[in-house]
């Protein structure tokens, strides 16, 4: 396996990776691939932001509702056609392109940074 580039510590404390609890699950029809459109509440520091996420394979909206997730929150807005992604929710690629979402295996507060 090859690294695409060598980071220092510095660079990745710059990265805002913070957990949040996805509070609205919609579908996003308008999206190229499949995809639904995640509001993630990250807190009192960070507050609530949206993002397209295409993990329609593995999770139904009824079964992300409440969970918690890991979300990267000081990338600019991003337009994703006619809607407006906020934040980057983490996962993991499988070999068929399916994302299999980072999430914290024990309950934290909203708004916890990755450490």
């Amino acid at each position: 396996m090859s690294l695409k580039n060598t980071i220092d510590w510095n660079d990745f404390e710059q990265v805002e990776m913070r957990a949040g609890t996805i509070i609205a699950v919609l579908d996003f029809p308008e999206a190229r691939k499949p995809a639904y459109k995640v509001t993630v509440d990250f807190g009192p520091d960070v507050g609530i932001k949206r993002t397209s996420a295409q993990i329609t394979s593995l999770y139904t909206k009824e079964e992300l509702l409440g969970r918690q997730v890991i979300g990267v929150v000081n990338f600019p807005v991003k337009q994703i056609g006619p809607f407006l992604s906020e934040f980057l929710i983490a996962g993991f690629y499988r070999d068929d392109g399916s994302v299999v979402l980072a999430i914290p295996d024990k309950s934290i507060d909203n708004g916890a940074k990755l450490a």
